[in-house]
């Protein structure tokens, strides 16, 4: 199996809109808690993560920020909301779009909060127009992630930041690459994940300067098991849309991630040199 091509991608949040509702709700991303005897809900957690993410960062209002691969909005319009910041929004879900747009009409913020149909590998921006680029939980996504980063380092002001989510290879869990490569998704070409020191060395490669490293793996490994919980209780909807073959394929995948210490995950900041 290969990876999926953005297109691809794009026509997959498209299709499954109404389950990726059930099963994630307004994030479309991972969730954090604080230890095992954490009680959270995964939509406690997943906003919990979006505030962990932002709170790396120093957001001065006025701020202008892009969100890559920015789901159905909600992320951006916190970020707006408590902090008094415009921005914008991509996605290459046609869908995902038209709905962030809607919900950021229906909570008043369309005059500081749009958003835009998008590849992530050619940005339709000007070069040094935006003071954040964030990409959380997107970046695994695209066909060439460093490719991705160069692009938000292109559009970002002198001065400016990066902010990911996104997966990490743990080598301290046995083998590194070659105990990753056990993960079917991993296997597959689907989820390509590297180590700490290639993702900070490939973000100097695009000329920025990281800064904040922070590995939550053991953080964020219940988002898996919760979300194998979500989808059983889904399956018969799940079902109508990718059929029982799929269903149990991905239903296998949340359950070996959620097995895998080596699949980790990372919250990190990069800054422009001004």
């Amino acid at each position: 199996m290969t990876k999926p091509t953005p297109t691809e991608i794009g026509q997959g949040y498209d299709d499954f809109a109404e389950l990726l509702d059930q099963l994630w709700g307004d994030n479309l991303h991972h969730g954090y808690w604080e230890d095992e005897s954490d009680g959270a809900s995964l939509d406690e957690a997943t906003n919990r993560l979006t505030g962990k993410l932002a709170g790396m960062l120093a957001i001065e209002p006025g701020a202008r920020l892009l969100d890559v691969g920015c789901g159905v909005g909600e992320p951006a319009a916190r970020l707006v909301r408590d902090h008094g910041i415009t921005a914008v929004g991509i996605s290459i879900s046609k869908r995902q779009v038209e709905r962030a747009g809607e919900r950021a009409a229906a909570a008043g913020l369309a005059d500081r909060l749009s958003f835009e149909y998008a590849d992530a590998m050619d940005l339709p921006f000007p070069d040094a127009s935006f003071d954040i680029v964030w990409a959380l939980e997107s970046l695994h996504h695209m066909p060439d992630r460093w490719h991705v980063i160069r692009q938000a380092a292109r559009v970002l002001r002198p001065g400016g930041r990066l902010a990911i989510g996104d997966f990490l290879l743990r080598g301290e869990h046995g083998s590194g690459a070659d105990a990753a490569a056990r993960v079917d998704l991993v296997r597959q070409g689907v989820l390509k994940i590297v180590d700490l020191d290639e993702y900070l060395s490939r973000i100097r490669e695009a000329g920025l300067e990281p800064e904040v490293a922070e590995d939550i793996s053991d953080r964020t490994r219940p988002s898996w098991g919760k979300s194998a919980e979500i989808f059983t209780a889904v399956r018969d909807q799940a079902v109508r849309h990718i059929g029982a073959e799929q269903f149990e394929r991905t239903l296998s995948n949340f359950r070996q991630l959620s097995d895998a210490p080596m699949v980790g995950y990372v919250l990190l900041t990069a800054r422009k040199p001004a």
